[in-house]
This record gives C-alpha cells, structure tokens and sequence, in this order.
C-alpha cells in the first residue's frame, strides 16, 4: 500500500495490467452481481436531475425499474446505489447490436444529452474506492469475468492506473494523480 495524499493505495492498481475488452465480455460487470453499481451521496441529486434526459436511451425493464425504485436505492450495506433488473443487470444497462452491454448514462453524455458521464464508481472499474473517516482506500477489484481485460492489458501493457487515469483523475485531480505517477515510478524501478 502506498499513501497518496489521504488516500491509501494497493500497489495492485500499479502492478496489474487492465483494458477492458468488450468483445470478449460483452460488458458483463453491469449485468453481474448482487448489488447495483455504488452511487455517491453527491451524485444522487444528479441521478434523479438527469434521468428525464437519460431515460429515452433505457430499456423498457430498466425504466420500469427505475420508475419504481427510484434513480437510485439504499443497497444492503447501507450506501446508495443504482436500481437492478430482475435482481442482476442494472436498470441503465442498454445493449447494442452486438448484445454487449453498455451505459444508457453514458450513451446520452456521449450524444452530448448530458454533461455528466455516470457514476464516477463506474467510470472507475475495477477500481473500487471505499471513504473511511481519515482516509480513502483505492483498491483493485479482481473479477473472473475480467480475465480478458487483464490479458488485454498485459499485452497492451496498460497498468490499471493508467487505465483508469481518467477516473482518478474526475475522483481524485490531476496533482493527486501526478502524485501517483510519481509513487508508481518509484515502484516499478523497485
């Protein structure tokens, strides 16, 4: 673990490779799962803000969903998170020719509908950040259904951090994430 401002980071993030690679897993992160994807407190006034605009690009079952849970639900562990479809995918999953799923948010931010991307915890993947009192740990989340991402990202050599540079950067800011280049290079001539 690396210290990062107030943040801990796993040294997985710098040693792991990952690119997603949709044509392999059809996007099967946002169909998966027992839990919806983790909503922010203050993204929560934006789901709902956004969800007339976003909700022609949705899919009968997920607006269904939403419409009846809400843009967001309080999940198991007490934080907020986006509603699921039948107990699984998420209601803002859409599916493309291909059947790979993607982001009905996504897709409008794309079309430029909207200003906001998604959820930062997606936009994250596999990077999961948790907030402690003190400090925040950023850690890798490692998933079977992302074995090809890794292959991917290995042949590719794309450390996860520079994967989801982007991300970290919308989390976190660029010093921080300079910051984190800087540890990384230490790291790696280690």
């Amino acid at each position: 673990m690396f210290q990062v401002g107030k943040t801990i980071v796993s040294e997985e993030i710098i040693e792991n490779d990952f690119v997603c690679n949709l044509n392999a897993c059809k996007g099967q992160c946002c169909i998966d799962g027992e839990a919806g994807a983790p909503v922010a407190d203050d993204e929560t006034e934006i789901m709902v803000d956004i969800y007339s605009k976003v909700k022609p690009y949705l899919s009968p079952e997920g607006i269904v969903e939403i419409e009846k849970q809400g843009a967001f639900v309080k999940g198991e562990d007490g934080e907020w998170e986006t509603p699921l479809v039948n107990g699984n995918a998420c209601a803002y999953v859409i599916f493309d020719e291909k059947k790979t799923a993607k982001c009905g948010i996504e897709e409008a931010y794309n079309d430029g509908v909207i200003d906001w991307k998604k959820p930062v915890s997606c936009h994250l993947y596999p990077v999961r950040v948790r907030e402690y009192t003190e400090l925040t740990a950023v850690n890798y989340h490692k998933w079977e259904i992302c074995d090809d991402a890794c292959s991917l990202g290995t042949e590719l050599q794309v450390p996860i951090y520079k994967f989801v540079k982007e991300s970290l950067i919308r989390k976190f800011g660029k010093e921080w994430y300079a910051e984190l280049e800087e540890v990384a290079k230490e790291h790696v001539k280690r």
